[in-house]
């Protein structure tokens, strides 16, 4: 694992506990007290690793000169591997510096071993960008179309302008967006169009994932380590080694798993159950949740550094109601999907049935329009689909306006909570499933709304 190492810092002392400590763990180390001749060296010589200041004299606490040289790095040379170094503990800045392409980040005064398992994962990210191939290329594909996910809108096509940005890249992200809006997609269009497409994209759905099982999931056992386990076993984070872990519903983990979860991100290395030595892992990880995480980090149920790790960058998927003209396209898409599947002669969608599509909320989104057309198409009776072979799984205003009475006549019972839980159905129903806008019309906060969504098991 030693690799050649370039440290940065204008702090000879820093410079000298630096030679001694990866010196003695047979790293080659080379110094300098400034950046300036950054350029120079990387021309003349190889490194495995740069750790490289955020501050320096001329800018004693911003970060700004380190952020400038951190861009001068990666662009002579965009798979370098990037280690940032501040004094002043800013995660901020730290996190700036990650999406703008740094590895990882420590603070100084350091602790030796997580110095070193940092610098480790750095050189062996860096070895595994040389091993792999190019970025792979998009292929040809129609307008409105990246990796599989169609879209025209104006909302999808900055997502999509994102996808090609971030892809590239090694950094962690984030996925957003309402159930049913693509998520697994915007993930797999990321390995795809990564320089790890020829390895493994493995998905984690977190909240299928009983809490009893995380450890032996994601991270593996040993022979013996519990009852069954008969053989040694990876766990997902080992089987995605060298390519991209796509771990869905992280907003549903625990407070003991967050802290496993952060462990392994910290220092790339997955510990099996029941093993007595650590396993380095390679991944690029991609988390996805329609949860509030951010307002969970406020309130303490998700760690704020946890978060800080995911997401390096974020992309947010817009719910279909707000893809101004994309139902067609998709409805056309899946249309044709289908009727090639179940052999079935239907080539169209009448004018009335989009304007049935175009007034209904979808709460369920893209997959639940997938759905529909599904269904339509093998239950109808002619070639074009009609509004009667639309079937929404929300009820219909008739539906929803018996519902309002029977709920009325409740009042009489004096039970308000089944008052309560029928009005909050009510407002969720009005506005798709926005949890935002029902708890504005509610009068409630997001957490108000969500302890009760919970509590009626809506």
């Amino acid at each position: 694992m030693p690799g050649r190492v370039l440290v940065i810092d204008d702090n000879e002392d820093i410079l000298t506990a630096v030679r001694l400590l990866l010196g003695g763990r047979g790293f080659e180390v080379t110094t300098a007290t400034a950046p300036d001749p950054l350029p120079t060296l990387l021309r003349e010589h190889r490194f495995d690793v740069i750790l490289l200041d955020m501050n320096f004299q001329r800018d004693a606490s911003s970060g700004r000169e380190g952020l400038h040289w951190l861009d001068r790095v990666l662009s002579s040379d965009p798979g370098a591997a990037v280690v940032m170094m501040t004094a002043y503990g800013d995660v901020d800045l730290a996190v700036r510096a990650m999406k703008r392409g740094a590895f990882d980040f420590v603070t100084k005064p350091w602790q030796n071993e997580k110095l070193v398992a940092t610098l480790e994962a750095a050189i062996r990210l860096r070895r595994t960008r040389q091993r792999l191939p190019r970025p792979a290329r998009e292929a040809e594909e129609p307008g409105g179309t990246l990796g599989g996910i169609l879209g025209e809108s104006p909302a999808m096509q900055r997502v999509f302008e994102t996808v090609r940005k971030v892809a590239p890249t090694d950094a962690n992200v984030l996925v957003l967006g309402e159930n049913g809006t693509g998520k697994e997609l915007v993930a797999r269009a990321l390995h795809r169009l990564s320089h790890r497409a020829a390895e493994a994209f493995v998905s984690v759905d977190l909240g299928a994932l009983a809490e009893s099982l995380f450890e032996s999931e994601l991270f593996g056992y040993v022979r013996g380590a519990f009852t069954g386990a008969e053989s040694d076993r990876p766990g997902r984070f080992e089987a995605a080694h060298g390519g991209t872990l796509f771990l869905d519903e992280i907003g549903n983990v625990g407070p003991a798993q967050q802290q496993k979860l952060l462990t392994v991100l910290q220092t790339r290395e997955v510990m099996r159950v029941g093993a007595a030595q650590a396993r380095p892992v390679d991944v690029r990880l991609v988390s996805a949740t329609n949860r509030p995480l951010y307002e969970m980090a406020r309130e303490g149920t998700f760690r704020q550094d946890l978060l800080y790790r995911i997401n390096t960058i974020e992309i947010r998927l817009p719910p279909l109601r707000e893809r101004a003209g994309d139902l067609r396209l998709l409805a056309e898409h899946f249309l044709q999907t289908y009727a090639r599947k179940y052999g079935r002669d239907v080539t169209g969608i009448a004018e009335a049935a989009f304007e049935k599509m175009a007034g209904y909320p979808w709460p369920g989104n893209v997959r639940e329009l997938q759905h529909t057309v599904e269904r339509a198409v093998i239950l109808a009776d002619g070639p074009m689909l009609q509004p009667s072979d639309l079937l929404f799984s929300a009820p219909s205003d008739d539906q929803l306006d018996a519902e309002r009475g029977a709920a009325m006549l409740e009042l009489e019972t004096f039970d308000l909570e089944r008052v309560e839980r029928e009005v909050i159905r009510k407002a969720l129903s009005k506005h798709g499933g926005n949890i935002s806008r029902a708890a504005e019309a509610l009068g409630l906060t997001r957490k108000s709304l969500y302890r009760r969504i919970e509590k009626y098991g809506l």
